[in-house]
């Protein structure tokens, strides 16, 4: 569920975060075109790096997968050193690297002292990973069977199957219809080639941002940066995502041998850059994102106890990324549970919420999350997500003000226009039968 959170709870943590102590968070532009945030702290003789790029899945093109398979590809040899050798040049100096790719953004980072030679050799590393990165013949099959495996288990679990079902049924033809890991046809006819042509498109300096949260002072942050880009092209940016329209509202049942059922009901939300963002943001807070003292966790499980879990959330992105709610019930409860699901949003559509349920949320929003629970890599995600989507230096900053800005009539008001007019897209999973999984599975 935290996963599935994870746009809302990074505008939560900010919250805290800028009520306790906002920290200064400094940006440039780096001599290659990449732009840089910086966070100095001093607390650990510690380096957090995170490169981020826009070349998520939603660049994939043709090759659905193709985003995530270059990504992973990155730590499996670059330069001098094949993948053994890279693993262990970095472990040997305690160095930890990371790595992923979403439907907007593929990253890699690392974590190391700030003591030399650990912070050379991950600042070098980086460089070759980033702008060298070896691509051999034996490590894209590895990856490929890994690719296969984790796509086949995937196929296995009810809820992932939903939340598949979802994207492909409500983004139809949009870029963010098809899995972040692509299909199991996609990845068998993956081609080295055309990883090495995605790389050389998105894996450049003006398609970058890059994040350092740790124990360097500006001058050496801005010295790293240069060393870490030094291999990587200049490039361009990606450009624009088209704007995903709203589709026919229908109900899919996917029949699979697994209990509980999984329910999602699904429709077009926000871009990080939404005007409404605040106002859906904390209307879904008191909706469903409070969890079991949301009106969905009261309405659903503690009075009619029709669920195990049930909640709702936003996944802003570059643009309007999904408002789902979703549930787990028995199978026999299922209908039940979906219909007290339906009214009950259908009515906050409607009348929205409660002074006093606004009162309660915006207390919560605000009070959580203190700064002194937020560890240098937090930091450096928080930054690199206000980096990667252009929101000013001083958003965290100005989060209290503007949840404590948000009236019930501006709720009311979202809702109404941006929610309530889409017909849902709702995925029922489990219940029956398993199915042959289709290629968009």
């Amino acid at each position: 569920m935290l996963r599935l959170l994870l746009g809302c709870c990074l505008v939560v943590g900010w919250v805290g975060l800028a009520q306790a102590a906002s920290p200064v968070v400094q940006s440039w532009v780096s001599s290659q075109g990449a732009r840089v945030l910086y966070v100095h702290t001093d607390s650990l003789p510690m380096l957090d790096i995170r490169v981020v790029f826009n070349a998520g899945s939603a660049r994939d093109g043709v090759s659905p997968g193709l985003a995530s398979f270059t990504n992973t590809l990155l730590i499996e040899g670059a330069g001098d050193w094949d993948a053994q050798a890279l693993a262990a040049r970095v472990e040997g100096q305690g160095i930890r690297l990371s790595y992923a790719a979403h439907r907007d953004m593929a990253w890699v980072a690392a974590r190391t002292l700030t003591q030399q030679p650990a912070l050379s050799i991950a600042v070098e590393s980086m460089a070759q990973m980033l702008g060298a990165p070896r691509f051999a013949a034996e490590s894209i099959q590895q990856i490929r069977q890994q690719l296969l495996v984790s796509l086949r288990q995937r196929a296995q679990v009810p809820s992932q199957v939903a939340a598949d079902q979802l994207y492909h049924t409500l983004y139809g033809k949009h870029p963010y219809a098809h899995p972040v890991m692509g299909t199991i046809e996609s990845v068998q006819a993956m081609t080295r080639q055309a990883i090495q042509a995605f790389h050389q498109r998105y894996y450049v300096a003006a398609n970058a941002v890059v994040a350092l949260v740790g124990d360097v002072d500006r001058a050496t942050a801005e010295q790293l940066v240069e060393q870490m880009l030094s291999g990587m092209a200049q490039g361009q940016a990606a450009p624009t995502l088209p704007t995903p329209k709203p589709v026919s509202g229908q109900q899919i049942s996917v029949p699979f041998p697994a209990s509980p059922t999984h329910l999602m009901i699904g429709r077009l939300g926000m871009s990080r850059h939404d005007p409404d963002y605040f106002p859906l943001y904390v209307g879904n807070h008191i909706l469903g994102g409070g969890a079991l003292t949301s009106i969905l966790g009261e309405a659903v499980r503690n009075q009619r106890g029709l669920s195990y879990s049930v909640y709702s959330y936003f996944r802003p992105m570059q643009v309007a990324g999904p408002f789902t709610l979703v549930a787990q019930t028995q199978n026999s409860q299922a209908q039940a549970a979906l219909q007290v699901m339906q009214a009950v949003s259908d009515q906050f559509f409607t009348t929205g919420p409660t002074v006093a349920q606004l009162q309660a949320a915006q207390q919560h929003l605000i009070g959580g999350f203190p700064l002194q629970g937020a560890s240098n890599r937090q930091i450096g995600e928080y930054i690199a997500m206000m980096g990667f989507y252009r929101l000013p230096l001083d958003w965290l900053e100005t989060l209290p003000d503007k949840i404590a800005a948000v009236s019930v009539e501006q709720i009311r008001s979202a809702w109404q226009r941006r929610i309530c007019p889409q017909s849902p897209v709702t995925v029922i999973v489990g219940g029956g039968e398993n199915r042959a999984l289709t290629a968009h599975d």
